[in-house]
């Protein structure tokens, strides 16, 4: 499992069969890097949220039929690090605090 955040919705008219009607989501790493992630669970961009790949990826898209390796598992609400780094909050979580 991975934490990223999400950057933006990512639309597609077209796609395989495999990937059905699911929401997709491009994702940013802590490095800048970008995924694209399958989306079972809904939230705005800016939220931090954990991933999972692989067969877990399939499993967590509630479906074995999409074909993906990557799906949202969760929003993260909030996260506490240590050795006196920043913690981080989800946008959501954030406006209600």
């Amino acid at each position: 499992m991975d934490i990223l955040q999400v950057e933006a919705p990512l639309v597609c008219t077209r796609r395989v069969a495999g990937l059905q009607q699911i929401s997709l989501r491009i994702l940013r790493d802590n490095k800048g890097k970008q995924h694209v992630a399958v989306h079972p669970v809904g939230l705005p961009e800016g939220n931090w949220v954990f991933t999972q790949s692989g067969t877990a990826a399939r499993k967590a898209a509630g479906n074995y039929e999409i074909q993906t390796d990557l799906t949202n598992g969760g929003i993260i609400d909030y996260w506490e690090v240590e050795d006196n780094q920043p913690t981080a909050k989800s946008e959501a979580t954030a406006q209600t605090m």
